[in-house]
This record gives structure tokens, sequence and C-alpha cells, in this order.
């Protein structure tokens, strides 16, 4: 299911709403997930329908061939993981208001997850190899 939500960065110069975000949140524990933001990246796939007020402060970094990833130039605040294929967003749960629709159901990289954490919830688990097969643009 997706709805309509609503967020910002954390000094509030970036203004977020995402038209269809989806209602699950998965967790990426890929190398440069946890060095992006100290630890697994806690998102929600909010495809292509987002916008942006206060662009100005948002400056991304293309992190691979197949992605880039913003933040907010005034304070830091990660805004998205955006693919360059289809231009679809997947933005840190955290950002967005009054989420307690939100479910943790899967998780990515799982083989690439350190042992001093883990998470409760049953989830769906896929490794690095598996996520890439199913989801990376053919090269």
């Amino acid at each position: 299911m997706s709805v309509q939500r609503h967020g910002q960065c954390l000094c509030g110069k970036v203004k977020i709403s995402a038209s269809s975000a989806d209602s699950k949140v998965g967790a990426c524990h890929c190398g440069m997930c946890r060095r992006w933001g100290g630890g697994p990246l806690l998102a929600v796939d909010c495809g292509t329908g987002v916008s942006f007020d206060g662009e100005q402060y948002i400056r991304a970094f293309r992190s691979s061939d197949w992605a880039s990833r913003g933040f907010c130039s005034e304070c830091g605040t990660h805004l998205f993981y955006r693919l360059s294929q289809n231009g679809q967003y997947i933005m840190p749960a955290g950002l967005f208001e009054q989420a307690d629709d939100l479910v943790f159901d899967h998780q990515v990289c799982i083989d690439s997850k350190p042992g001093y954490y883990s998470f409760a919830e049953q989830t769906h688990n896929m490794t690095c190899d598996e996520l890439f097969a199913a989801f990376a643009p053919p090269q």
C-alpha cells in the first residue's frame, strides 16, 4: 500500500512530499550505507513521485554507477538514495512525519551486516548478490 508522506531535513530548509510512498521499511546493511549513516539505512521506497521545497539546499553525490545519494547542504541530513536508471527514490524513514503506520519487513545485503547489531523483527532477507540479481540494471 502506498500513501502520501511529508517530511523535512533536520534544519527544515528542505521539505519533502512523496506522493506514493510505500508503507514498508527496509534496512540496507551494505558497507556504503553503513559508512554513509553510521549504521544500516532504514528506508522507504517512495517511487518517482517525490518533490522538494528548498532544492537549492540539496546536494547529490553519485555513489555508484547506478545511484546517487542526496543530502541537505545546510544540516547534512540524508535525504535520498536515487536510482539513476528510473529516478526512483529510496528515502530514510526518519524524514517522515506521522509514520506510525510503517512496518519493518525486509533487509537487504544481510550478508554484509556486522555482528554488533541485529533486529528482532522477522523479515524477508536478501544477500547483496540476490539484491543485485533482482534489481540491478543490465550491464
